[in-house]
């Protein structure tokens, strides 16, 4: 495995753990027309470690985790947004900076192309 796959990997499994570790960190972020948030959160959790997991075989490394890793950050993609514009209902948002909230959007294609390229063999 490449330095990049093992990063991948070890990011995605410890960001998915953390969604059992501090559930209600993330149950806040959540949209509010989005329901049942703590199975959201345990949802997203599990498929984090499981895009992780993906990451460190061969053979699920392309395509499985690539594609598992882009639809996990499009479905995360709604509650980065919504922490971003209503940081008064977002638990500690209101402790980061405004401009850290917005420019974690942006970030989320590097995301992206991070998981598309260390996901080619």
């Amino acid at each position: 495995m490449r330095r990049s796959q093992i990063a991948l990997a070890g990011f995605w499994i410890f960001a998915g753990v953390m969604h059992f570790v501090a559930p209600r960190r993330y149950e806040s972020i959540m949209p509010k027309y989005i329901p049942y948030h703590r199975e959201c959160v345990q949802a997203s959790g599990v498929a984090e470690i499981v895009g992780g997991l993906a990451v460190i075989s061969g053979r699920t490394r392309n395509p499985f985790a690539r594609w598992w890793i882009l639809g996990v950050l499009a479905a995360v993609f709604p509650a980065n947004i919504w922490m971003a514009t209503n940081t008064d209902e977002v638990k500690g948002a209101n402790d980061i900076p405004k401009a850290l909230l917005w420019l974690r959007l942006p970030i989320q294609p590097l995301f992206a192309l991070w998981a598309w390229r260390a996901t080619e063999d």
